[in-house]
């Protein structure tokens, strides 16, 4: 009979967990082998024999993050419409951040160094939210000039707007997280899409010529 995996993949993701609301709410710097070890119901040793350090788990609960945050922001659909893609992206967002708030705080309310950490800009999925932006200034770009507008220019923009685009959802979702908005998640949930329809569809509109030379 095959011996039971003692330190298998529950067990790292419990760890994750445990560290990741250590640090979400008290600091990086408030994390212990011991402590991480303690809340999750094992022992050190199994915490050395799955990440190798404190360092290593520290840094492994921002990996973690992006990558649930990947998983969700994957399962929004594409679709022939741009602006509605966009659109589902930002909901799919605010699922992932309501889905683990703790990961949430630590990916991108803590230092952009923290755990050896990337900056979010850096990371793969800033990358998905530049890509569906471009698929709608492309879009605008065809229908409105039969001369599109420089392709520097137009890269300028889609980073303009995907950083303004980030912020507006940052700020509500950081907002509902941290419990400062009234009314419960269905009144935050409209007010979100609202928010995104209000304020997108205008900024990506103008954004072409937010660089244009």
């Amino acid at each position: 009979m095959a011996r039971p995996r003692l330190h298998d993949d529950s067990l790292r993701a419990s760890l994750l967990d445990v560290a990741s609301q250590q640090i979400s709410e008290h600091g990086e710097s408030a994390v212990t082998v011991r402590g991480v070890a303690q809340a999750a119901g094992t022992s050190a040793s199994a915490v050395y024999a799955l990440f190798g350090s404190r360092e290593e788990l520290v840094a492994a609960v921002s990996v973690e993050g992006f990558r649930r945050f990947a998983v969700h922001l994957g399962s929004a659909p594409t679709t022939g419409s741009p602006t509605d893609d966009l659109l589902t992206l930002g909901l799919a967002y605010r699922t992932s951040a309501l889905a683990d708030p703790h990961f949430y705080r630590v990916m991108f309310e803590g230092p952009a160094t923290a755990g050896g950490a990337i900056p979010a800009v850096a990371e793969p999925t800033f990358d998905v939210l530049r890509q569906a932006v471009a698929r709608v200034l492309e879009a605008a770009s065809r229908e409105g000039s039969s001369t599109p507008p420089p392709r520097q220019a137009l890269q300028a923009a889609v980073e303009e707007a995907s950083l303004v685009l980030w912020g507006l959802v940052h700020g509500l979702v950081s907002l509902e997280l941290g419990g400062l908005l009234p009314g419960g998640p269905e009144t935050s949930a409209r007010r979100y899409e609202r928010a995104i329809l209000a304020v997108g569809p205008p900024l990506l509109r103008d954004a072409p010529s937010l660089s244009a030379p």
